[in-house]
């Protein structure tokens, strides 16, 4: 079976996307403060002639930020547009790391993701849509706009934000997590989640020469309080090494029925002899999955090494249950790699790719 063509490297783009007040450019500026030293571009979108929230983020971003006012962008614009709006941010000469797209409170996300899932630049691909709630208004939003239950199923990953001001967080906790399709569910407060739950941040010092936001608001941080006992959850991670490769099959499994509190996996992948060439980046918001192949640096040591991140996971448990998914037999099972290749980005196809 041939394998895909490597890729080269692609800004994964993010749609944040919420009901009215729900917390999204909160949630955005907080990323901005704690970018981890990557780049971010920002797509806004408000409803209305005056922009607020593009107003909110521009300080942050400067010139990194494309706002659109006076309507939705999945109304507003169609695929061959946006891909004018998002070739502006994934210019090499800009250097972003990542793009979001923050949608207007009204948008409608899975016109979106089909957007960007029919995308024709080459300089970018979707990484997840992330839908933040308002944990203390969700009833009511819930009879006022009934198409949030709709939205959630769609979600990658979901934001619970102001669990401090709601009486009764866990049930509202509840009643989301009931509500999605195999996405994970962040509490928050303030909009404060981990970057890492959304893409790979960069270390500061590698951008020499030039500022990064961290060392933008390095004075505001410095008199802050410390902000980690706000959290509602703790958060677990798992680093996982192996000389021995992976069988897809195993992997597959284990990712097939990951648990729902584990919202991020990232790392490369040895599948050995099933595709001796390359290596396998894996990305994963959620329930979104993606692999990207790329070829073995001529240097590098020939290791699967992957991060887990989450709240509640038993680490002991998913670090057995990666262990069992090592294989050093010599010669590949003909068709082992296909659950994985249904993850893999094919540019051909992606207009009819499914987000999941």
């Amino acid at each position: 079976m041939s394998q895909p063509s490597p890729l080269t490297q692609q800004i994964p783009v993010v749609v944040l996307a919420g009901f009215l007040g729900s917390g999204k450019t909160t949630l955005l500026n907080h990323l901005l403060h704690r970018s981890g030293g990557s780049r971010i571009g920002a797509l806004v979108n408000d409803f209305g002639a005056i922009e607020i929230d593009a107003m909110a983020v521009a300080g942050a971003l400067g010139d990194s930020t494309v706002s659109l006012g006076n309507g939705c962008l999945c109304c507003a614009v169609d695929a061959s547009e946006l891909d004018q709006y998002l070739e502006r941010l994934a210019e090499p000469s800009v250097g972003i790391d990542v793009i979001v797209i923050e949608a207007s409170g009204l948008a409608e996300p899975q016109e979106l993701v089909r957007m960007l899932l029919a995308s024709e630049h080459p300089g970018v691909v979707y990484g997840g849509l992330v839908e933040v709630v308002d944990a203390a208004e969700f009833d009511d939003t819930r009879v006022t706009y009934p198409e949030i239950d709709r939205h959630l199923a769609l979600a990658d990953l979901v934001v619970v934000n102001k669990l401090d001001r709601a009486t009764d967080g866990e049930r509202v906790l509840g009643l989301v997590r009931s509500l999605v399709d195999r996405a994970a569910v962040v509490p928050a407060t303030y909009g404060r989640i981990d970057p890492e739950f959304l893409f790979d941040c960069r270390p500061s010092e590698e951008r020499i020469g030039q500022l990064s936001f961290d060392d933008l608001h390095a004075h505001d941080s410095a008199g802050d309080e410390d902000h980690t006992g706000h959290l509602h959850t703790a958060y677990d991670s798992l680093s996982f090494a192996s000389p021995v490769p992976l069988d897809p099959r195993r992997l597959m499994t284990f990712l097939d029925s990951r648990p729902e509190g584990l919202y991020r996996i990232k790392g490369y992948v040895d599948f050995g002899p099933h595709d001796v060439r390359n290596r396998y980046a894996v990305h994963a918001v959620g329930r979104f999955l993606r692999f990207y192949p790329e070829p073995w640096p001529a240097d590098a040591e020939r290791l699967t090494q992957l991060v887990l991140i989450g709240s509640d996971i038993d680490t002991t448990a998913l670090g057995k249950e990666l262990e069992a998914s090592k294989s050093d037999a010599p010669h590949a099972d003909e068709h082992g790699m296909w659950g994985v290749l249904r993850y893999v980005r094919d540019p051909e196809e992606d207009g009819d790719a499914d987000p999941a």
